[in-house]
C-alpha cells in the first residue's frame, strides 16, 4: 500500500501524524506528508483509518 497527502488540502489537524507517525510526518511548511513509500503490512489498518478520518479528504491511496 501507497499513500500520498495532498498538501494543498491538508489544515495540519494531526489526525494522521498523531495516529501513524511511521507513515506521516510534518513538512517544512507544517504540511502532513507521507514519509515511506510502501506502508508496513502491519500499519495498512491504522493508515487506512487515518485516510478516512481526514477531515479533507488530503489523504489518497497511489
Amino acid at each position: 500500500m501507497k499513500v500520498k497527502v495532498i498538501a494543498e488540502d491538508c489544515i495540519s489537524c494531526g489526525l494522521c501524524v498523531n495516529n501513524v507517525p511511521e507513515v506521516f510526518s510534518w513538512d517544512d511548511d507544517e504540511k502532513a506528508e507521507a514519509i515511506t513509500d510502501e506502508v508496513a503490512v502491519d500499519k495498512e489498518a491504522a493508515t487506512e483509518d487515518a485516510l478516512n478520518s481526514c477531515p479533507t479528504d488530503a489523504i489518497e491511496k497511489v
